[in-house]
């Protein structure tokens, strides 16, 4: 199974990017992951934010793959505890999806037609954070649920 964090927004900005790097490498003792982030759109100040959104979901959707399995980062989503995580996670690896992918959505949140795409919408906290912190959050949760699976001491029941 592939993982891929896809991110709609700039780079990883320089006070996160040591700890997405280190939990992105941790990660990949369990899964192949791949960081994909998507530019914002050209000319996005000009545009109102229905129109911004569905321009991200134009691009988003032409880089999306039919059997790709897509958790969708929102703070409307369902929350889980990490043991919680861990067995989502489990499940979908058992049930044979070749990738999935964890979409963290432009500074506006996505457009309907990404959230009637997505398999699952997850959140991580009713608190709403920065784009970059989402992404060092999202890699250690992943990191933290790879860890339960195997009964290792990164996590402490």
């Amino acid at each position: 199974m592939k993982i891929q964090f896809w991110s709609v927004g700039k780079p990883h900005e320089t006070f996160v990017q040591a700890g997405i790097e280190d939990f992105t490498q941790r990660i990949q003792n369990y899964f192949s992951i791949e960081w994909v982030i998507i530019k914002p759109v050209k000319n996005a100040a000009t545009l109102s934010v229905s129109e911004l959104k569905k321009e991200e979901a134009t691009k988003l959707l032409n880089i999306l793959q039919k059997d790709d399995y897509l958790i969708l980062l929102d703070e409307r989503g369902q929350q889980f505890t990490s043991v919680a995580l861990a067995e989502f996670f489990q499940q979908r690896a058992n049930t044979g999806h070749k990738k999935i992918i964890f979409l963290i959505g432009g500074a506006f949140g996505v457009d309907d037609v990404i959230l009637n795409r997505a398999d699952f919408v997850w959140s991580l906290s009713k608190l709403v954070f920065p784009h970059m912190l989402v992404r060092l959050i999202l890699a250690e949760q992943v990191y933290r649920a790879c860890t339960i699976l195997k009964n290792e001491k990164y996590h402490h029941l």
